[in-house]
């Protein structure tokens, strides 16, 4: 990356830690664009759950990996990636080459609380089984070294306002002026 360009700002981490809201935030706040990485995919391929039915998990990882190239070539963007998207090494290496990557992080309870109450958003067949707080603890592990590798964000007991107030901060970028 050149010295002057502003890296965009990647955000990881589990489903539910608040990437999409956060990242909003972010974009709203610096006067960049929003991107959602998931969203991506399902605008141009369909419902992920029917791409992993369809055509299968490995296909699914391969639309990931165009997208992340496609969105490390941009500039001045938020990008709210999927909650393994980064721990695909090609992935992580793109985005980090030219963004800052932040990851949202919090304890399973929490996680399973903030999916039951989104019952507008996507369907969660992680909440359908008999324990999913094992069973989000059980992933929470498993990713820990690869969430582990990017900065961490907690988000436990903090407003998505206070949380983009945060990252902004780290990053040392000045909020876009108000247009009146």
């Amino acid at each position: 990356m050149a010295r002057d360009a502003v890296p965009n700002v990647v955000l990881t981490g589990f489903m539910g830690t608040g990437k999409s809201t956060v990242g909003r935030l972010i974009a709203r706040e610096l006067g960049w664009v929003f991107v959602d990485t998931d969203d991506v995919i399902v605008d141009r391929h369909g419902p992920i759950e029917a791409i992993f039915e369809s055509r299968g998990e490995d296909a699914f990882r391969a639309l990931e990996r165009e997208v992340a190239a496609e969105v490390a070539g941009c500039q001045r963007h938020v990008i709210a990636t999927g909650g393994r998207m980064l721990l695909d090494a090609a992935n992580a290496d793109a985005l980090g080459a030219t963004g800052r990557v932040f990851c949202l992080m919090a304890n399973a309870d929490e996680i399973v609380r903030r999916l039951q109450a989104d019952t507008d958003g996507p369907v969660r067949p992680l909440l359908a089984g008999e324990d999913p707080t094992a069973a989000v603890t059980r992933l929470l592990n498993e990713r820990a070294a690869g969430y582990g590798q990017f900065e961490q964000v907690p988000t436990v007991g903090r407003s998505p306002e206070d949380i983009a107030a945060d990252i902004i901060g780290r990053l040392g970028i000045a909020p876009a002026p108000v247009q009146r």
